[in-house]
């Protein structure tokens, strides 16, 4: 694969803290959890980066996780530190968030786009433009749009964390096809695993 797109950061997003940790809009916080316990990795609290920080190896690739400690509305200040440091452009940084838009259990992967009003990518997409990919963990809607922050702040009911522990597992099936053949044939192999969850 064209080194020039190979994945080199997996940012997880989410809410330091534990009254946030089972909550919603930590759905990426999990994700590069679930990502560095499969490696054999341990996070450390890096204060330059604004976050905690891991190194692993996965099928040879190298990877620096992130879980941003800022809170989710200024999750940029801490992906712009570690990708000035490391040198990395946007497009070689992926950002894992929960995704209101999704039902609970699918798992898309998408690169570039709006921020959908999303608090954390609102900020990351600040500091590095739209031109960065996405692993989005549907984690549904609220009945009301004015229940959204409520509803994600929340900790979701047995069944849809399930789900949500689910589309993790099945996010981390495709990680050694993203960084060894890339995005699109990545979000391929995804898209056809949960299929079945949403009306394509």
């Amino acid at each position: 694969m064209d080194n020039a797109n190979r994945i080199q950061v997996v940012v997880g997003l989410g809410n330091p803290g534990a009254d946030y940790v089972m909550t919603r809009h930590n759905a990426g916080f999990w994700f590069v959890d679930a990502l560095a316990q499969r490696a054999g990795g341990r996070f450390n609290s890096e204060r330059k980066f604004h976050g905690d920080v891991a190194r692993i190896t996965l099928d040879g690739h190298d990877l620096r996780l992130l879980k941003p400690q800022t809170y989710m509305n200024r999750s940029g200040l801490a992906v712009q530190a570690l990708a000035a440091y490391l040198k990395v452009p946007a497009q070689n940084i992926l950002v894992v968030h929960d995704d209101i838009d999704l039902p609970a259990g699918v798992a898309r992967l998408k690169r570039g786009g709006g921020h959908g009003g999303h608090n954390g990518l609102r900020d990351i997409t600040r500091v590095l433009g739209q031109d960065y990919p996405r692993l989005r963990l549907g984690v549904g809607r609220p009945r009301h749009s004015n229940e959204v922050i409520d509803y994600v702040l929340k900790r979701p009911s047995r069944e849809d964390e399930e789900r949500i522990i689910g589309a993790v597992a099945d996010s981390l099936e495709v990680m050694p096809t993203l960084l060894g053949e890339g995005l699109e044939k990545a979000m391929h192999q995804l898209h056809s695993r949960n299929a079945s969850d949403l009306d394509l």
